[in-house]
């Protein structure tokens, strides 16, 4: 088994969402941490190169800016996956490519894989990040590299050179086949993350994260998005009090209040 490759990003905290004086969304000060399933790749991977062998390595480009305000929460996103069993970290920081978009991401990562000589079998990503869950990523890299692609995979396996996954389509279950080497996205079924003991929080520190600039890369595209505003959505209650001698009485001037305000049609 040849090298296998995780995607971590390090994302809004979409529990710590802050709001400006004239109602935007503060980007800036929204803090940063590792998505959630991507804690799930991780997991995967680290499974993966325990029963296959090889090296495991983690890439990340940071997506939000400014560079000099972020660092600290994108090395802190990367040692989680380094304490969890990840070998090495590459990590991408250019104020050039924030704001970022999926097509800058994907040509990125393939640009990190290409300059660091990596030559992986299976490349590991989270279905959806949790600030954008665009879910575009993994197949725009796929294409990128020309390798199979998998997607919201469940549960997930590597016999005879080839992938062999488990998708819930809702309605059914789907199990595909894939020749390696492949980028498989996966759901938050597939596992339950194990946090890292002290001992491998400790062993972290010490493994290498490399930092690039989009400058030391070939074949980076340049952002095409432009955000022009995030606003925070706010929710104003009507305060109706409702009164009524019997229930039905209540319920009647309920249905008319609903009407009235175009939520019910006769």
């Amino acid at each position: 088994m040849g090298d296998i490759v995780v995607l971590v990003k390090a994302s809004l905290n979409p529990e710590l969402v802050r709001q400006a004086p004239d109602g935007s969304v503060d980007v800036r000060a929204i803090p940063l941490k590792i998505s959630d399933i991507d804690r799930n790749a991780v997991e995967e991977a680290v499974k993966l190169k325990q029963k296959l062998g090889g090296k495991l390595v983690a890439i990340s480009i940071l997506t939000w800016g400014p560079v000099q305000a972020r660092m600290k929460d994108l090395r802190l996103a990367v040692q989680e996956a380094l304490a969890k069993g990840v070998d090495e970290a590459y990590v991408v920081a250019d104020d050039s490519i924030t704001p970022g978009d999926q097509v800058t991401t994907a040509s990125a990562v393939k640009a990190v894989i290409e300059r660091a000589g990596l030559k992986p079998d299976l490349i590991l990503a989270g279905e959806a990040t949790i600030d954008e869950t665009t879910s575009q990523v993994p197949g725009r890299l796929a294409r990128l590299l020309g390798y199979s692609y998998v997607s919201f995979a469940r549960k997930l396996d590597v016999v005879d050179g080839k992938v062999i996954a488990e998708r819930d389509l809702e309605d059914y279950i789907e199990v595909v086949e894939a020749p390696l080497p492949a980028v498989v996205s996966v759901t938050q079924e597939i596992n339950e993350p194990r946090p890292p003991t002290l001992l491998q929080i400790r062993r972290a520190a010490r493994k290498p994260i490399r930092q690039l600039k989009a400058g030391d890369l070939e074949g980076v595209t340049p952002p095409k998005r432009k955000i022009l505003e995030m606003r925070v959505l706010q929710v104003k209650r009507k305060q109706v009090i409702i009164e009524g001698a019997s229930l039905e009485e209540v319920a009647d001037k309920l249905i008319d209040l609903l009407i009235q305000e175009g939520v019910l049609k006769l």
